[in-house]
């Protein structure tokens, strides 16, 4: 790391701590012995999602949390739980490598994570996500629920 005073070259940690999802390095530079602090962040690739009507647009996290919300209103699910969910999603894509993806994948994803949550949610999320048109489709996948 180059000092920000001096352009030195080498610098050396004296201090590294976690701070708000970043880590804080204090450091110090051997010329000018001056001090400084700089912070580390996990550097996330950006995720591109294909619509269905074809165009792309960057994943948005606030978006997927909007559409969980209505489906666990009035539901025992905390917010905890519904931004764990959006977490793992984030991670998987991360933790791969991948910068493009759908949103079938997506909303399968979202399927699973709240069919372990809570069933009433799955069914609304599922409803709006697979364009239910007919009661034969909330049948459907409520007798799918009921099996498992």
């Amino acid at each position: 790391m180059r000092c920000p005073f001096c352009s030195h070259e080498d610098t050396r940690v004296i201090d590294s701590r976690p701070s708000e999802g970043k880590k804080r390095r204090r450091r110090e530079c051997p010329k000018c012995g001056r001090r400084f602090t700089t912070y580390e962040v996990v550097e996330k690739p950006l995720l591109m999602v294909y619509k269905k009507d074809g165009s792309f647009e960057p994943f948005d996290r606030t978006k997927l949390i909007k559409g969980l919300q209505n489906a666990i209103k009035k539901r025992p699910v905390s917010v905890e739980q519904v931004t764990g969910l959006v977490d793992d999603i984030e991670n998987t894509y991360a933790n791969k490598m991948q910068t493009e993806t759908t949103t079938g994948e997506i909303g399968d994803m979202v399927l699973n994570g709240l069919k372990k949550l809570d069933h009433v949610a799955y069914v609304r999320f599922a409803s709006v996500y697979k364009d239910f048109n007919d009661v034969d489709s909330f049948i459907q996948i409520i007798s799918e629920l009921s099996q498992k």
